[in-house]
């Protein structure tokens, strides 16, 4: 109905020109004194054949519209063809249609151009920054002192922003190098722990742990960096205390701390990209970006990610694991 009032409001100049015009075919007869019967049937019959021909019309116009809706629907790029114009405007409309599409397109090619050319050298630069990383490392690991062990514990620093920066890069490529496959879960936290060894030394950070003999179906890699960054959440944000790896009940693998927490009225953006909150302004430094690469690559590996944190007593992340539980048959 809401259809057929707006064709009707659409057509209703040409309806109105039509009315004027039987009225004043009828009235010239009528004021000359003509026999009325005459007009009354070809005005009755033309009446008629404008009621079919506004009928067939709607149903055009109807098709026309429902096959536009469906236009709606798709991306520009999938755009092949638009209905055929019944006018000259029309034609004129849909012209302009396919010229800003040629347009978005090439635009759009050029912005892909120019992301992949920035994602290349980013990625490369990446990569060759490891080298005098690793250089310094090796020269660090030569000697023993307070000095080393704090230049030691900065490099590490710089090595995980590193890593950050490649995830970053390789979160939205459309390539992707994740390969699952079964995983003894306290290998990869054993591994991950072990490079935070002179942070928990260092900060007098408690660690406590007990094996879990889990396995799991994941991506060891990826997976290994959520617990890193979390780790490193962790570690950054707590003066004293503890770091506590477990199962809860849920099946959910958690990591908590008694640090800084997280305030009630940041809890919901945490992991928003770039949301630094009441840590960012205890943490200038605080960039924003590692619960948000937590909460996309946890997307990517199937595992829901949340938190719970009470402010000035700390804060638990929970990996939920239920969906990479290994059902053996055997």
């Amino acid at each position: 109905m809401k259809l057929f009032s707006g064709y009707i409001k659409e057509k209703l100049k040409s309806i109105l020109i039509l009315l004027l015009f039987s009225v004043i075919f009828i009235a010239s007869f009528i004021l000359y004194r003509l026999p009325i019967a005459p007009v009354l049937y070809p005005t009755a019959l033309c009446l008629f054949f404008g009621i079919i021909f506004l009928i067939t019309d709607f149903i055009k116009y109807k098709k026309k519209h429902d096959s536009l809706e469906k236009i709606k629907k798709l991306t520009s790029a999938m755009i092949d063809k638009l209905p055929e114009a019944d006018s000259i405007t029309e034609k004129d409309y849909q012209e302009i249609i396919f010229l800003l599409k040629s347009e978005s397109a090439q635009s759009e090619n050029k912005s892909s151009e120019r992301f992949r050319s920035m994602t290349e050298y980013y990625s490369v630069w990446a990569h060759q920054i490891k080298t005098p990383i690793a250089s310094m490392k090796l020269s660090l690991q030569s000697e023993d002192t307070p000095l080393s062990r704090r230049l030691s514990s900065e490099l590490f620093r710089i090595e995980q922003y590193v890593e950050m920066v490649l995830a970053y890069l390789r979160l939205d490529s459309t390539a992707t190098d994740y390969v699952f496959r079964e995983c003894d879960i306290d290998t990869l936290i054993k591994q991950s722990v072990r490079k935070f060894a002179p942070d928990f030394i260092g900060k007098k950070i408690r660690l406590e742990y007990e094996p879990l003999s889990r396995n799991i179906v994941t991506d060891e890699k990826w997976f290994a960096f959520v617990v890193e960054q979390i780790l490193s959440n962790s570690l950054k944000y707590t003066r004293e205390g503890s770091v506590k790896i477990y199962i809860d009940s849920e099946n959910n693998l958690c990591i908590s701390d008694t640090g800084i927490g997280i305030a009630p009225e940041d809890m919901p953006r945490i992991f928003e990209k770039g949301y630094t909150g009441f840590n960012g302004r205890v943490d200038r430094s605080a960039s924003g970006i590692g619960l948000y690469l937590c909460k996309r690559v946890c997307d990517n590996l199937g595992v829901k990610i949340t938190a719970e944190s009470e402010l000035n007593r700390g804060t638990a992340i929970k990996l939920n694991l239920s969906q990479h539980k290994v059902n053996r048959t055997d």
